[in-house]
């Protein structure tokens, strides 16, 4: 599912939709509003998949395009230990880094990156239990 360009806004809080063209997807934000300034981002990543095991996405718009936000990351899947009661377990790693170029001043640098920090810890939670609700899991 994580491969999924449908499934994964649904289990993404911030993530409206993704356009699925081929070797790049396209991004489509939420309206977020920082500092009182409202931005809707989309921006375009190129998606390399290692089929069960990586999925690597990085800043990639098209040709003569200005894009003002993109991401660099990755999410990584391992084997986990099986449960005590032999279930299968599967360890998911995530990076994610996301830039956003905003018309403030500098000086309004720290609270921006303190009010990013804590949205993006609250998407990775919110993403975490929608994924664990999705699969009927459990985190260990």
């Amino acid at each position: 599912m994580l491969t999924d360009p449908v499934m994964l806004p649904r289990l993404t809080p911030l993530l409206s939709r993704i356009d699925d063209l081929g070797e790049h997807w396209r991004w489509h934000m939420v309206q977020l509003a920082v500092l009182g300034v409202g931005i809707k981002p989309v921006f375009t990543e190129r998606m390399t998949f290692t089929e069960g095991k990586r999925i690597e996405f990085t800043h990639s718009p098209p040709a003569g395009v200005t894009e003002w936000a993109g991401a660099e990351g990755h999410y990584a899947l391992a084997d986990a230990e099986p449960d005590a009661d032999g279930s299968p377990a599967t360890h998911l790693e995530i990076s994610l880094t996301l830039d956003v170029d905003l018309p403030l001043s500098r000086l309004a640098a720290p609270v921006v990156t303190r009010t990013m920090r804590a949205t993006m810890d609250a998407t990775g939670d919110r993403f975490a239990a929608n994924l664990l609700r999705h699969l009927h899991a459990r985190e260990r």
